[in-house]
């Protein structure tokens, strides 16, 4: 049974009871990520996630971590494009605590300067982190490619510059105006009981008060850009793709099955014809990014030098093929049970099913079964995957980046060009 509670000030609290569970994921989280920055201020949003683990009023950061590993299980926090998340799962007994400690973090945070300094640093080691590899800054350097000057392009963490900018004054005007109780929900999933977890929360909650209107999301363009970054590593690491379906999009599902038979498998056509069959690189995946009113679609590669234009032209073999309709029904139904397992292995876990609460009610505002989705997928066509992939891979929303020992005169133009 899926319970929703909303306060008075439009904060939002969710619960789907499994009583079978002895365990409880709880997350408090903010709609408000990297895509509702500006440019100058990129990677506040993940400074923020950092500082609220560093003292409160009554915590010190030491005291918050020995309170967090005495009741056990897990804690964390993340940020992405569209919302921030700090998360936990305990035991059912230790729920209490566990909402005690989080919304103390979360609502008395001190942000103390000297606390801000230190953490500034820890931050830029995470950037310089992900500059060391190759294969997490490949899909840095191609958000920015395909979606250019609009914020979601723009890397989660910040940079160096802006990171080093950002001061206290920044942070408590930034959370003014995006952790607003209209973008705040608490969900809960495993063995919780609704009226409780209201009980707890609403009492330090409700009071919240709303800032200033946030600004409107601004919907994304995508682009068709090459960008050949050249550097001494032992591989050459690879991504390209377009635009595809949003959270909301009649297609989506359509591009998800398209994923799946693209790179989403080790039977998908990339891993078997780039893998297996011609040996040409260990690592191989399509993913799928699908946000609140776009979404993406890329191919990840990493292989050696010599091997980078018969990897592209293998690529853009299997797209190809797909687009001049060489799919059959039954690769669509081995996509589609493999979608559908996971969706149902996926449902067993407390953590799996508080996100996912919480997605839908960002996107939708309203529980989504899984039964839903199921149909979603099994309605979907040879033709309609067909027409998704015509859509998604044609030249003016496409780009490319490439980072690694090589130069752009080097690459096959032939097999980047979609029609």
């Amino acid at each position: 049974m899926y319970h929703r509670t909303i306060l008075d000030n439009g904060l939002k609290i969710i619960s789907e009871p499994m009583d079978h569970m002895r365990s409880v994921s709880l997350g408090i989280w903010v709609n408000a990520g990297s895509r509702d920055e500006l440019e100058e201020e990129s990677g506040i949003s993940h400074f923020i996630e950092h500082m609220s683990f560093k003292g409160t009023k009554k915590r010190s950061s030491l005291q918050i971590a020995k309170e967090l590993d005495a009741i056990g299980g897990f804690s964390n926090a993340f940020t992405g494009k569209e919302h921030t998340c700090f998360h936990a799962k305990v035991l059912s007994k230790d729920l209490k605590t566990l909402s005690d400690i989080f919304t103390d973090l979360f609502l008395n945070s001190s942000f103390d300067p000297e606390d801000l300094e230190r953490e500034r640093q820890v931050i830029l080691q995470e950037i310089n982190m992900v500059e060391d590899a190759p294969d997490e800054n490949i899909h840095v350097i191609f958000n920015h490619l395909l979606w250019k000057d609009h914020p979601i392009g723009l890397s989660i963490l910040g940079t160096d510059k802006t990171v080093r900018a950002i001061q206290r004054k920044d942070i408590l005007r930034y959370m003014k105006q995006f952790y607003i109780p209209q973008r705040i929900m608490v969900v809960a999933a495993g063995n919780v009981n609704h009226d409780t977890l209201v009980s707890t929360f609403k009492p330090c909650l409700e009071a919240r008060e709303g800032g200033r209107k946030s600004p409107e999301r601004t919907i994304p363009g995508s682009h068709s850009r090459v960008s050949v970054q050249a550097k001494d590593l032992e591989q050459v690491h690879i991504c390209l793709g377009g635009s595809a379906p949003s959270q909301i999009g009649e297609d989506r599902f359509a591009a998800t099955l398209l994923n799946t038979i693209l790179g989403g498998t080790m039977s998908s056509r990339l891993f078997q014809e780039i893998r297996e069959k011609q040996g040409l690189a260990y690592v191989v995946y399509s993913f799928l990014s699908a946000y609140a009113d776009t979404g993406m679609l890329g191919i990840y590669v990493a292989s050696e030098a010599r091997q980078v234009n018969p990897v592209l032209r293998t690529i853009h073999r299997e797209i190809e093929k797909i687009k001049k309709g060489s799919l059959s029904a039954s690769d669509l139904a081995s996509a589609r049970e493999h979608l559908i397992g996971s969706i149902y292995l996926g449902s067993e876990s407390t953590d799996n099913r508080m996100m996912r609460n919480a997605r839908n009610e960002f996107i939708f505002e309203r529980y989504v079964p899984y039964g839903e989705l199921v149909a979603g997928l099994e309605k979907v066509s040879v033709d309609e995957v067909i027409d998704v992939a015509n859509r998604i891979f044609q030249d003016p929303h496409m780009s490319l980046a490439v980072l690694g020992p090589i130069r752009e005169e080097a690459l096959d133009r032939d097999s980047l060009s979609f029609h």
